[in-house]
């Protein structure tokens, strides 16, 4: 037992104990405040924000609001459910374009040709549009559809929110594509599988929840755009007529916000409620989907 006792004095080390004035404690005490400081303040103005609309928009917020069109009478009533149903519609036009192109454009970059000429060119262009004033997609449209067919639309609409969406979905696929183990395609193609079938029946599969979260995120950013609307759907106080002038939420908010009527004003905040919280529901979707599957 002495033994024991006096082997256990012999190697006894000393207790490692943090000392907060030593100075790499402290630095790192200082730095981590400061970090904490600093997320705290860009917090509150995304809270500011959210409380505001929470307490301005739900005010209005009511059943009427999503199947009633727009008030005739600038001091009472009305809703904006044509603009639900516009922005709805448009961003599934803009869908419709960007998902195909994008999800083949990024299988020819990942995995048909990803060093070759057009596919360095096609990239460099995609990531250059990721960046593109979202007013430029709607003058291109107005150029290329509304003068054309002399008419504002929803087409025309879904069309500029198209060119916002294709390089979100492009490169988030091409990304989801590339992690897919090369193991997994080498085994798909030593079975006997054509390139064809590797991709159809083994790699979009495996990336798909990669593919879905871009889909979404680009579906996101396309629902709360305006500039584009101003120049190709503009508005309308009328229910969805795809060839002619159509309603969409950013687009109400925008022009409420500047009225003289309290009426307006509160819609627009009722309107923009609604639109964050359509924003907010896609990027819980697209997180939950992309943490879903781990390649």
């Amino acid at each position: 037992m002495k033994h024991a006792q006096t082997a256990e004095n012999e190697f006894h080390l000393p207790r490692l104990e943090r000392q907060p004035f030593e100075p790499r404690a402290l630095k790192s005490i200082v730095l981590s405040s400061i970090t904490v400081a600093a997320a705290i303040t860009a917090c509150i103005p995304l809270f500011s924000v959210l409380i505001m609309l929470l307490y301005r928009g739900g005010k209005r917020l009511s059943l009427e609001v999503f199947y009633q069109l727009p008030p005739t009478a600038f001091e009472t009533g009305g809703g904006f459910g044509n603009a639900i149903v516009g922005t709805l519609f448009m961003v599934g036009i803009a869908a419709l374009i960007s998902v195909p192109f994008g999800i083949l454009a990024a299988i020819f970059l990942a995995e048909l040709g990803p060093d070759s000429k057009v596919a360095i060119t096609a990239r460099f262009c995609a990531k250059i549009m990721t960046g593109l004033p979202s007013i430029l997609a709607g003058v291109f449209a107005y150029a290329a559809v509304v003068v054309v067919f002399k008419t504002y639309s929803a087409w025309a609409g879904g069309i500029a929110l198209s060119l916002l969406m294709i390089p979100v979905v492009l490169l988030t696929a091409e990304e989801a594509i590339k992690m897919v183990p090369r193991a997994m395609k080498e085994a798909a193609v030593g079975i006997g599988c054509t390139p064809a079938q590797a991709m159809v029946k083994v790699i979009l599969p495996v990336a798909l929840p990669g593919i879905i979260t871009g889909v979404v995120l680009a579906v996101a950013r396309a629902a709360g755009e305006t500039a584009p609307l101003l120049f190709t759907a503009l508005f309308s106080d009328y229910w969805l007529k795809a060839q002619e002038p159509t309603a969409s939420l950013a687009v109400l908010i925008y022009n409420y916000s500047g009225m003289p009527f309290e009426n307006q004003i509160e819609l627009a905040w009722a309107a923009s409620l609604v639109l964050v919280l359509m924003v907010f529901l896609l990027n819980i979707i697209s997180r939950t989907l992309g943490g879903r599957k781990k390649i």
